[in-house]
């Protein structure tokens, strides 16, 4: 079953998030997509969204798509510990979790700061991204 998340690519802190979980993903389980690419057009297409609607990170399990907190909270899941306790705080009221989600969001760039271009996969990751 397909694991996909699809990422802000100009993002410095989705961009250390995409290395994050890589890192502790030990079964390499995820496959990644920028939100800016092809690819993920292409994706959200089949939900029929478009990447100008979100301003999440997207989380695609199957046939299921899940943005906000609430893909993280999935994401983190699929971690290795101590990690994946984090997706305990999926009890926590969707409402509550993503408002200090949007916060995070919408201040990101001002936060972390923001690239000209999407990342540039070594080659040793580059087998987990989609074109």
């Amino acid at each position: 079953m397909r694991k996909i998340i699809l990422f802000d690519g100009v993002c410095n802190l989705c961009n250390h998030s995409v290395q994050f979980i890589i890192k502790h993903d030990q079964h390499a389980l995820f496959s990644f997509a920028s939100l800016q690419s092809e690819a993920a057009a292409h994706l959200l297409g089949e939900f029929n969204l478009s990447s100008n609607q979100l301003d999440s990170v997207v989380y695609i399990d199957g046939n299921k798509l899940y943005t906000e907190s609430t893909a993280a909270l999935k994401i983190a899941n699929h971690l290795k510990a101590p990690w994946k306790f984090a997706s305990i705080f999926i009890i926590i009221p969707k409402p509550l979790r993503n408002f200090f989600y949007k916060i995070v969001a919408k201040n990101r760039y001002k936060w972390f700061g923001k690239q000209s271009e999407c990342m540039i996969p070594t080659p040793d990751m580059k087998k987990r991204f989609i074109d």
